[in-house]
């Protein structure tokens, strides 16, 4: 139950601007969660959100990384990436340690259709495709990108 809580705390404060806990209450309401306030401030610091200030004034929740600025990924895996490899459908992408989750961020920041999705270790990144011929040109993309 939190953890879906949580992802719907996340998905309201993504789709709409959410001033107060008390808005974000209502709002979770709406979704099915009735919610005390000590629960939401728990989940609030959690999820690590955090109130911004808004230069026309008030202040809204977010998450921290909605907005910020990432680097692509042509600039991560030149630095990170150590090697790629795979088996039917699936690339897997060794990084230098503790380096995945910055890899795997950039790549799906690239939005590449062809990528299912995404799972990060601490030094490993598995993606998954729909077939080996596409892991195969994701696997040379990725090369590609490193050279």
């Amino acid at each position: 139950m939190k953890t879906q809580r949580q992802a719907a705390i996340l998905r309201v404060v993504r789709e709409r601007r959410i001033e107060s806990q008390d808005e974000l209450r209502e709002a979770l309401a709406g979704n099915g969660f009735v919610v005390t306030q000590a629960t939401l401030s728990r989940d609030i610091r959690e999820l690590g959100l955090a109130k911004l200030a808004d230069p026309g004034g008030g202040a809204y929740y977010t998450h921290p990384h909605r907005g910020a600025v990432r680097p692509e990924l042509s600039q991560v895996l030149p630095a990170l990436l150590v090697s790629v490899d795979g088996v039917g459908p699936f690339v897997v992408l060794k990084t230098a340690s503790g380096s995945a989750g910055a890899v795997t961020e950039a790549l799906d920041q690239a939005g590449w259709e062809e990528i299912i999705g995404t799972i990060a270790g601490d030094d490993t990144v598995l993606i998954i495709t729909r077939n080996q011929r596409l892991r195969q040109e994701i696997a040379a993309r990725i090369e590609a990108l490193v050279k």
